[in-house]
């Protein structure tokens, strides 16, 4: 999975759990592709604090995944479901 794949994916899983700010500058960042520049500009704060509170939050939604790990169990809830349904399509023939 490419990079974005797997920010936007962290921002589905664990978004809810962030600050209204952590979640604005992180769709910015990531859903709408905006720069440091455009967000702070957009924000009224320093380019410095839209880095420094992004990298923050980027760092945060990778710990919650290492401790909770839904995405992982996502992927391997849907590999199974596609093995099980490879199975019966098998078993038909």
């Amino acid at each position: 999975m490419d990079d974005i794949g797997r920010k936007a994916l962290l921002f589905d899983f664990y978004g809810p759990l962030l600050t209204e700010k952590q979640r604005e500058v992180y769709d910015c960042a990531v859903g709408d592709d905006m720069s440091l520049g455009e967000i702070a500009e957009s924000m009224g704060v320093s380019r410095q604090a839209v880095f420094d509170l992004l990298s923050r939050t980027e760092a945060l939604l990778h710990r919650m995944e290492e401790n909770i790990g839904y995405i992982q169990r996502d992927i391997q809830v849907r590999n199974t479901c596609r093995n099980i349904q490879q199975l019966a399509l098998e078993m038909e023939q």
